[in-house]
């Protein structure tokens, strides 16, 4: 899943360059090191994304070595269930028994030796249960507030040399406390959105629990491979609900599998995951590019290496310089982002999104 509206890494994201097309923790994008670390599990011509029209030119660009037919475009951005779902439908249309492995393009998982083990655990759970779900619990580093939560429940036997548990339930981000609690209780992981089922399980599944997106689906589905595919997915795309899958079916089902993740993982969901990513120097600053500072701590410095940015003074501040565009903020009212987009949309500066 590649999409997104290039907001989160302002102003070094773009709407045509969201985070996953950006070389934030190493010299190839988030999006190429997701494929990379397929190698060994999928190969290249079952490797499938789903995108927007906006950055699908760059995505091909940025990955050559894909099918073209394999970059599927979303005419509209539905959230995940109508993605997954459209990617379902081509998965099948080439394999009856196709099982998907799906994720984001825009996290970082490490060592890629663990994260195959898992996934090998995840495909025998489906090859046991056809029916099942399986997604990756990721045990908590900290009380984040900004990750949702799996409950676990009580422990699978037919994967006793993993650790394998059945989903008791779901729960959104939650404030500190709440987090903090989680973790005193030992019974939670982070959700790291990555899944493992059949593809024909999730359409049947979405077709139960959400008509609106199974029925404009069918729709679609009708004409894959013919001249009428392009305006049948214009046409009925936009019919489906804007859910993601977690709301759609993963909280409606009972028949679910979460592993334990024996990766490491990080979403990379703001700046402030670079100190987590990058490290810190002796006063807690992550700098990347040409900086002098004096009195400068726990800060975020993001420039090149021909512009030089030179601080006295600061604490736990952001600093991105691009060559149109530079971004000051506090840490602590990062979230803002969000609004201070607005206000540029509303004073027609939308040339800087």
């Amino acid at each position: 899943m590649a999409g997104g509206s290039g907001t989160r890494f302002w102003p070094l994201s773009r709407k045509t360059l969201p985070k996953q097309l950006l070389n934030l923790t190493s010299d190839r994008s988030m999006i190429q090191m997701t494929v990379d670390r397929c190698e060994g599990l999928v190969e290249l011509e079952s490797t499938w994304v789903v995108t927007n029209q906006a950055q699908a030119a760059a995505t091909a660009g940025q990955l050559p070595e894909i099918p073209a037919e394999n970059i599927l475009i979303e005419p509209v951005a539905r959230n995940t269930a109508p993605c997954i779902g459209l990617a379902a439908m081509h998965l099948l249309a080439k394999d009856p028994e196709a099982v998907m492995l799906l994720m984001p393009a825009d996290h970082v998982i490490e060592p890629q030796e663990e994260f195959h083990r898992s996934v090998r655990v995840a495909e025998s759970i489906i090859a046991n249960d056809e029916e099942r779900l399986a997604l990756f619990g990721v045990v908590p580093e900290f009380p984040s507030t900004g990750f949702g939560y799996i409950e676990r429940g009580a422990r699978l036997d037919e994967e006793s040399a993993a650790n394998v548990y059945e989903v008791s339930s779901f729960r959104e981000k939650p404030d500190y406390e709440t987090a903090q609690s989680y973790m005193q209780q030992g019974t939670f992981f982070w959700n790291c959105g990555i899944f493992v089922w059949k593809a024909q399980t999730i359409l049947d599944l979405l077709a139960i629990h959400q008509p609106r997106i199974a029925e404009p689906l069918d729709e679609i589905r009708v004409s894959l491979g013919s001249e009428h595919y392009k305006s049948t997915l214009a046409k009925w795309f936009p019919d489906c609900s804007s859910i993601s899958i977690d709301y759609a079916v993963l909280e409606k089902s009972e028949n679910i599998a979460v592993v334990e993740a024996s990766f490491n993982w990080d979403d990379v969901g703001s700046w402030q995951a670079m100190h987590r990513l990058i490290g810190t120097d002796d006063n807690g600053n992550t700098i990347l590019g040409a900086h002098v500072g004096f009195d400068t701590k726990d800060c975020i410095i993001r420039s090149n290496e021909t512009h030089l940015v030179t601080t006295i003074g600061l604490k736990n501040c952001i600093i991105v310089h691009t060559p149109d565009a530079t971004f000051v903020a506090d840490k602590s009212d990062e979230n803002a982002i969000k609004e201070l987009i607005e206000m540029m949309k509303e004073q027609g500066l939308e040339r800087y999104l």
